[in-house]
């Protein structure tokens, strides 16, 4: 069995091997959807290339769909390079940025070290789990 599309509300990921398969999935997608009173976003939809030879744009009623180096899909980050580097720097950044707002809670003399570290555990601990 082959994972072919990812598919969240309104949004839609699929996956292809071959350009030639791109190609057909987004025409095919495209003309489905106008079938049911639905249309693509042409401005919105975009196409990351990954390991693929070939340079030849993927085009839909005569528009060219931008290529992408990376997306974000369900908050995890997707880029052309095919590993988890640039979520993980990501998440880093997001753990980094929530400390450091409670810079003046980890210098405060006047709350204990069980409240600071409770204050710890539900604002920064909680983010690295999500």
């Amino acid at each position: 069995m082959q994972l072919d599309d990812l598919d969240i509300a309104d949004d839609l990921t699929h996956l292809s091997h071959k350009h030639e398969q791109m190609k057909m999935k987004t025409t095919s997608i495209t003309e489905a959807s106008e079938l049911v009173g639905l249309n693509t976003h042409k401005g919105k939809s975009t196409i990351l290339k990954y390991n693929i030879e070939s340079t030849n744009p993927i085009s839909l009623d005569g528009e060219v769909l931008k290529d992408v180096k990376k997306f974000t899909y369900l908050d995890s980050i997707v880029d052309d390079r095919g590993g988890s580097d640039a979520d993980v720097n990501e998440w880093i950044g997001k753990l980094r940025t929530a400390f450091l707002r409670l810079k003046n809670i980890w210098n405060s003399r006047q709350l204990l070290i069980n409240i600071t570290v409770r204050i710890f555990n539900m604002n920064v601990k909680t983010l690295s789990l999500c």
